[in-house]
């Protein structure tokens, strides 16, 4: 798979070692995020990895910031976009299984690395449930 990261000043511990992670299990990364822990804005990473989902250049984004809201605000402004913010995997699973979303949001400040790494794994291997859920999921873009 591809996966877009994108991260601000909150994650960069968090998005090294969730690349890490994946490149392990042989994925490929676009990597936006920041590297240091100086103040950057959220959205300059946030619209980068939700433009390589819309356009179909990442199967799935990660994104990450000190609350995960800012950041999820940012990417769910792009059409087919369904960031989902969540602190337990349980949320992440139920993200893909029932909302099909396609970009996980990690809220830095309040979650662990070994959390996120758990989010993303459970986020990543779940398949979109479908079935009564679909029809829901048609009805949230604005077109």
């Amino acid at each position: 798979m591809i996966i877009s990261i994108g991260n601000d000043h909150a994650g960069p511990d968090y998005k090294k070692a969730i690349i890490a992670f994946l490149e392990k299990q042989g994925h490929t990364i676009f990597n936006h995020g920041t590297d240091t822990f100086d103040s950057v804005d959220y959205p300059d990473f946030g619209h980068a990895v939700a433009y390589d989902v819309e356009s179909k250049k990442a199967n799935f984004g990660i994104v990450i910031c000190g609350s995960g809201n800012g950041i999820a605000m940012t990417v769910n402004k792009h059409q087919d976009i369904r960031a989902a913010l969540c602190w337990t995997k349980e949320i992440a699973e139920l993200a893909r299984l029932h909302n099909d979303a396609n970009i996980l949001s990690i809220p830095a400040r309040y979650t662990s690395i070994e959390q996120a790494i758990q989010m993303v794994d459970v986020f990543l291997t779940t398949a979109f449930e479908g079935g009564r859920h679909a029809n829901r999921v048609n009805k949230i873009a604005c077109k």
